[in-house]
């Protein structure tokens, strides 16, 4: 099968399957139900379905071995019922990647097949991206992207619960890559903490789709239903640290049996209270849920819409050092990363504050005697500026016959521009543009305009390009607001990334989120200007001026550049300043 390489792989793959948790039980206490886990199946880790032969025997594989003299094995990190998942080397381009396998004759291998290639055409970089589904004589292999940077959301919940803008982010993102999923008619089926990765600039994956399901014979009636309680139990698990079902799962301790299931502001103080509605009109689908009058959530589009609907959170404010921590040495020294309030690392000492001033009697009357002298200096030269002022006003009153007397009405700043000469115009504010959801990196936009060439906003890196491949992104880009409408004549980038070609466009919108479909994210708006280079730089210039308060600049195009301290190698882009004339 032909590798789809439209991801962005911005994140990381670093583990394999974790084993399923137990079933569930349900049961009703104290007039409380017990919601059913999402990660209940008809057959769990280990044990064939009903009916289902035993699985055959697999190729004895090891470190070393080479699949379809390409993938070499290199750890194991799962085995399981006639199947194991092992991180892998792609010989050909050199890359670390992942690959289930299994006997051809295995019961499941049909299924497993049809689930990887289904996953493959759909092509949305939120998921963990299936690059091959392949079945030779004696294997079923299927090779999946190892993404080396990223942290598993089971590791992400042992240091604690998240805080409400990191949860807020997480069932946001999640329930709308699986709405766009089921869309395709695609179900996941094992949602668990370990099936979602999260990456440095906060962005999620999720990987096993369809695929982690067909490998252990899992089904369900009602697929769309088991994904969006999947989505709840893990917000529920992000707001609490606490898995909302009897059993311990993923590391993480299960409710008394006692309780039932509790909302969790109930669960843990200064907990969201719309965040924990959100999570029991997810988790309780029957009608018992903890949200009041709200109506429960059975679909992942309908969870979607339901997060959307929320006031938008707010990330916290960074953290600073207090006095005392100055003084010691410690929270300080240790580094802050900008905007995270997260220690970046040590870093060379600083240097003691300065000594308190001079508390002795002649220190007092040093400071007496230099405040004296100041003063005086102070009045001296007051009165020597406005002598200076006052004669240079007398001389203009007097008029000078070699001129002539204009009087000009109307003043201001208008008056005072030139025609043909550009004038600055100011962003005021800045969002980033991303229709479908996926964005690259909003929390830099305002490097794109603080007049610092060494701050920048970048892109998350492709393995396709230089143009975007509509199946994946149509592009990605930035809406500035100037303030009030004005007429915007050109426009100048300084970008990070020179080779192959750039291409940037401007449009004209209506807000700083313009309501642009992920599918034609820019058919309705009017463009300004569009340009293309190979440097660091680009001029956009528009054929007549264009009014507008909003304008959105769009990469279409990127260059290929090498790793660097950002990212690894691949096609991308960053904005370092952008600035506009009218």
């Amino acid at each position: 099968m032909a590798e789809r390489s439209t991801a962005a792989v911005d994140v990381a793959d670093n583990s394999g399957d974790e084993p399923l948790t137990a079933k569930a039980e349900k049961a009703a206490t104290d007039g409380v139900e017990q919601a059913q886990d999402p990660t209940d199946t008809s057959a769990e880790d280990g044990d064939r379905a009903p009916g289902e032969p035993p699985a055959p025997a697999a190729p004895e594989l090891h470190s070393g071995y080479k699949i379809a003299r390409r993938y070499r094995l290199e750890e194991c990190v799962t085995r399981l019922d006639g199947f194991s998942s092992w991180r892998a080397v792609d010989e050909k381009l050199r890359r670390a990647v992942g690959v289930h396998v299994l006997p051809a004759r295995h019961p499941r291998a049909r299924s497993v097949l049809a689930a990887a290639r289904s996953s493959a055409l759909l092509g949305d970089p939120r998921f963990v991206q299936v690059l091959d589904a392949v079945e030779d004589s004696e294997l079923v292999y299927v090779v999946h992207e190892w993404l080396p940077d990223a942290t598993e959301l089971t590791n992400l919940l042992a240091a604690g619960p998240m805080e409400a803008h990191d949860a807020y982010q997480l069932v946001s993102q999640v329930s709308q890559a699986m709405a766009a999923a089921h869309r395709e008619g695609l179900a996941h089926l094992r949602l668990t903490p370990g099936a979602v990765l999260r990456s440095s600039t906060g962005q999620y994956r999720i990987r096993g789709l369809a695929v982690n399901a067909a490998l252990r014979g899992i089904s369900a009636e009602r697929p769309q239903r088991t994904d969006t309680e999947a989505i709840g139990a893990l917000l529920y698990a992000a707001l609490t640290q606490r898995w909302p079902y009897e059993n311990d799962a993923h590391g993480l301790s299960g409710l008394p049996k006692t309780i039932g299931l509790l909302p969790p502001d109930q669960v843990r103080a200064g907990v969201h209270r719309g965040l924990s509605e959100i999570a029991m009109r997810a988790l309780v689908n029957d009608g018992a849920t903890a949200s009041r009058q709200e109506q429960p959530c059975t679909t992942p589009d309908e969870l979607a819409k339901a997060v959307a609907a929320m006031p938008r959170i707010r990330p916290p404010e960074p953290e600073f050092p207090t006095a005392a921590e100055y003084q010691q040495g410690t929270t300080y020294q240790q580094g802050f990363s900008r905007g995270t309030g997260h220690h970046a690392g040590p870093v060379a000492p600083l240097p003691p504050l300065p000594p308190p001033p001079l508390q002795t009697r002649t220190g007092k009357a040093l400071k007496w005697v230099v405040s004296a002298l100041l003063i005086a200096a102070l009045g001296l030269g007051s009165w020597q500026i406005a002598d200076k002022l006052l004669g240079r006003q007398d001389a203009a009153d007097e008029p000078n016959p070699s001129q002539s007397t204009t009087t000009t009405t109307g003043g201001g700043e208008e008056d005072d521009k030139k025609p043909g000469v550009p004038v600055p115009l100011k962003v005021q504010d800045a969002q980033e543009y991303a229709p479908d959801g996926v964005a690259q990196k909003p929390e830099d936009v305002a490097d794109t305009y603080d007049g610092d060439q060494e701050s920048h906003w970048r892109t998350k890196y492709y393995v396709d390009g230089p143009e975007f491949a509509p199946t994946v992104k149509r592009g990605v880009g930035i809406v500035y607001d100037l303030g009030a409408e004005k007429d915007v004549s050109t426009a100048t980038l300084a970008l990070r990334y020179g080779g192959d070609h750039t291409t940037v466009a401007l449009y004209a919108t209506d807000s700083l989120s313009p309501g642009g479909s992920s599918g034609d994210p820019v058919g309705s708006l009017k463009q300004i200007a569009k340009g293309t280079t190979s440097g660091t730089t680009l001029d956009l210039k528009a054929e007549k001026p264009v009014k507008s308060r909003y304008v959105l600049m769009w990469i279409t195009a990127m260059p290929y550049s090498g790793q660097d301290g950002y990212s690894s190698p691949g096609y991308k882009q960053g904005v370092a300043d952008v600035r506009f004339t009218g």
